[in-house]
């Protein structure tokens, strides 16, 4: 087997393991087997147990010795850590983006907003959720400052872990929806002190609903 070989087997075990958390197939809590991957995915344990090793290294899995690895549950202190640093990373874009108002840029983030609202009038949480995040992954494209789209990568998969968790609390997602206008209002008027504001109190939103649904 070639080292790249390798390494595409580890990167096809790294997904399938992190799709079953982020899509809640793995459960806060639950063990989480080497067989039925390597199974599904015909390949031998080793790769699975290196991606393993690796989601644990990222805060998705906890290793128990003698036990194997479980998947995080998080707490509400544990995200509101999380969220705390995507206020200042969303601030940061949206004072960028409403200093330079570029023109596609705005228009992807009506279309997105329209497209939300859609969704959710349709009753699909999953588009609703998938148009939601590029809304956000918009304004962060849109920022001058080139370490940004690095640490929202970092960030990305926990973020979304705390959106499956949010977009469960009832009227989260509606108050959402105008809490993305609010910011798209500021952002199109140019006006770069309301559009830091309007995203840190959407983030803020977003704390409590998670405060309100986890453990402390």
């Amino acid at each position: 087997m070639s080292e790249q070989t390798g390494d595409n087997l580890v990167r096809s075990a790294y997904d399938a393991v992190r799709e079953s958390v982020l899509t809640r197939r793995l459960r806060p809590g639950q063990r989480v087997t080497v067989r039925p991957f390597a199974e599904k995915l015909g390949i031998s344990p080793t790769p699975i147990k290196i991606a393993l090793a690796i989601l644990e290294h990222e805060g998705f899995l906890v290793g128990r010795q003698h036990a194997g690895y479980f998947v995080a549950e998080l707490t509400a202190a544990d995200m509101r850590d999380i969220y705390e640093l995507r206020s200042a990373m969303d601030a940061l874009a949206a004072r960028d983006v409403a200093r330079t108002r570029p023109a596609g840029l705005l228009d992807r983030l009506g279309a997105s907003l329209a497209g939300q609202r859609a969704a959710l009038a349709a009753g699909d949480v999953t588009r609703y959720a998938d148009l939601d995040r590029a809304f956000h992954t918009a304004i962060w494209q849109g920022s001058a400052n080139r370490r940004l789209l690095g640490i929202a990568d970092l960030l990305g998969a926990q973020l979304q872990l705390g959106q499956n968790v949010t977009i469960t609390v009832p009227g989260r997602p509606e108050a959402s929806l105008d809490e993305h206008a609010e910011i798209l209002d500021a952002l199109a008027a140019g006006d770069t002190a309301a559009a830091e504001q309007a995203t840190r109190r959407h983030v803020a939103q977003v704390i409590r609903a998670l405060e309100s649904a986890l453990p402390a």
